[in-house]
């Protein structure tokens, strides 16, 4: 990854730099996923297409775009333009703002025709989401309009039914009720963007006049970097934990030093309460599924004892891991991943020491390590940065940190038995195995894009894809709800594959997955045999899988051999193709896990 790419950047470097850094990009020898990306534009979209490249690059993602002609959006959907229909976009970003709103009110309009008038700008826009969804089964972004630059009616523009700022207000609503109803539709809150940035310079009206670019040049990294964070969340490129640091970071002072009781958290000055305020915003991803782990150079007893504090916001039951002790962060920060199970690239490293985020970020590639500058500006130092963009938000990221933490509770079972099968009998396990159900599609997308580990051919799908695939007669789908006696872990399992189209008795397996959090619990056993049953019902009689190695995956390489499978090929990358016979039959092998199917 290119520094100058990561938050915070400096803006007229990227623009100015942009052929040099997307070539240095190029020459990296870094596994990516391709994407095909339709830009279809209101405005100039020419740089922003070449910066938005450098953002996605950087984070794994290698587009491919299409890009629509100036102001050509809405005729490329609706009147089926052949060069973007023969793309095939795997997602479609409709980069519109305030220009395009053809005709705002007056004065001089009357209630009932500003009515029709925000329906006439409205409509086009839902027609055109429909027929995307209809043609191109794929995700949407979709700019929501920021504020006009001018107020012709003063404050009054806000609330008076004729003003400008009005109008973009209620028309901005109707687009959120569209996204609250609709998956795979998503707002790229440029309102938000303009406003941050300021929108006097935002919207510059000569960089309309003079290039047609809907904001100024000088913006563009910022809107292109905003937008990356959109797409790498839906293909599962968002980081998952969180690893604090105690001193100078979740509170003020040194606690080993300063005693817990001089620390500075609560509300008696206004330094205590910037970090009150930091630890309220920490304590909110827990709730978003983010997982909480503290690395602090500290006795553990003193480090307790500062969380424990009546008016600390976070305390030790907070957090799954915590690493308070005088060993180097970065090896602290490998064993957090080890011990919860998700590799160091998923994990985000604050610290306001500038030489302990050095060592991690040389010592622990992937991690990411924001710059932390002041107290002042610590929620900004990581909000901005998109490391946990939300595209999604399931019943599993709700209750992620809760699963975690059954995990360990799993693990110290584990050590206190000799026989690895009466452990897993001791754990109560129940299954439900069932063809992918409309609730848990979004939760299916997001596996397909987060898990690495025990994934056999990395396949990743957007949750249109799914939807498709399980509407699709000749596919067979399964997901996998895994609980025991310590709690419900969830989806933790995707399996789905097709009937081969010149021979119905042979079944593909597309894609298999299974969360790393359920490893060897005997859960892909009971997909199988589960798997194994639809397949019989339907007269097939083999079953062909399929492994394609990755940087991560190398634990199942020899997956399908555990399971009976015998091989058939191998290429000289080492992609492997399996078959397994059902002609003499089958004989389940799970023992361990009570299975509703």
């Amino acid at each position: 990854m290119l520094s100058e790419l990561e938050y915070p950047f400096d803006a007229e470097l990227i623009l100015q730099k942009k052929k040099s850094l997307r070539r240095r990009l190029l020459e990296e020898k870094t596994a990516r996923i391709t994407k095909k990306i339709a830009i279809l534009g209101g405005s100039t979209t020419s740089d922003i297409r070449k910066i938005l490249e450098l953002f996605l690059l950087n984070n794994g993602i290698e587009p491919v775009f299409y890009e629509s002609e100036y102001a050509q959006y809405w005729q490329d959907v609706m009147f089926d333009n052949p060069e973007l229909v023969s793309f095939a976009p795997d997602l479609i970003y409709i980069h519109t703002s305030t220009r395009n709103i053809r005709e705002f009110p007056t004065v001089r309009t009357t209630a009932q025709d500003v009515e029709h008038m925000l329906a006439a700008a409205y409509q086009p826009f839902e027609q055109m989401w429909d027929r995307i969804a209809a043609q191109y089964h794929c995700p949407v972004i979709q700019n929501n309009f920021e504020q006009p630059f001018y107020r012709l009616l003063g404050n009054r523009d806000v609330s008076d039914i004729h003003g400008k700022l009005n109008f973009t207000n209620r028309l901005n609503e109707l687009f959120y009720r569209y996204a609250q109803a609709h998956d795979n539709f998503y707002i790229q809150d440029i309102n938000y963007l303009a406003s941050c940035y300021g929108l006097t310079s935002w919207a510059d009206p000569y960089y309309w006049h003079m290039y047609k670019y809907a904001l100024a040049v000088p913006a563009i990294p910022e809107l292109a970097w905003n937008l990356s964070n959109i797409i790498k969340s839906i293909y599962g490129k968002n980081k998952k934990a969180l690893v604090l640091d105690l001193d100078n970071t979740l509170w003020g002072g040194i606690v080993g030093d300063d005693g817990p009781e001089n620390i500075e958290i609560g509300q008696e000055t206004p330094t205590a309460q910037l970090y009150s305020e930091f630890q309220h915003y920490i304590r909110e991803h827990a709730d978003l599924g983010i997982l909480l782990n503290i690395d602090s150079k500290n006795d553990r007893e003193n480090a307790l004892a500062g969380l424990n504090r009546p008016d600390s916001v976070l305390h030790p039951d907070d957090f799954l891991v915590i690493k308070a002790n005088w060993e180097p962060k970065d090896r602290n920060l490998v064993q957090i991943a080890q011990e919860i199970n998700i590799g160091t690239d998923s994990l985000v490293f604050v610290d306001d020491n500038p030489a302990e985020r050095h060592i991690v970020k040389s010592q622990v590639p992937g991690a990411a390590v924001p710059e932390m500058t002041v107290p002042e500006h610590y929620i900004t130092d990581l909000d901005r940065a998109g490391y946990f963009e939300v595209t999604s938000l399931s019943g599993d990221d709700l209750s992620r940190n809760e699963m975690y933490k059954a995990n360990l509770r799993r693990a110290h079972q584990e050590a206190s038995f000799t026989d690895y099968r009466e452990y897993l009998l001791s754990l109560q396990m129940k299954a439900e195995i069932l063809p992918f159900a409309p609730m848990y599609m979004a939760r299916i997308a997001q596996l397909t894009n987060k898990s690495n580990q025990f994934n056999l051919t990395t396949l990743r799908c957007s949750q249109a894809d799914i939807e498709r695939y399980a509407a699709d007669p000749a596919y067979i789908t399964l997901y996998g709800k895994l609980s025991d006696c310590f709690g419900d872990n969830g989806v933790v399992s995707v399996v789905f594959g097709h009937v081969d189209s010149a021979d119905s008795a042979v079944f593909h397996i597309d894609l298999w997955l299974m969360s790393c959090r359920v490893l060897k619990r005997g859960m892909e056993t009971a997909m199988m045999d589960t798997l194994v049953s639809r397949c019989m019902e339907r007269g097939i009689s083999q079953i062909r899988g399929y492994y394609y190695p990755t940087a991560k995956n190398k634990m199942v390489r020899e997956f399908y051999k555990e399971q009976g499978f015998t091989k058939a090929s191998e290429d000289t990358d080492g992609n492997t193709v399996w078959q397994l016979s059902l002609e003499n039959g089958y004989v389940p092998r799970n023992d361990v896990i009570q299975v509703n199917k």
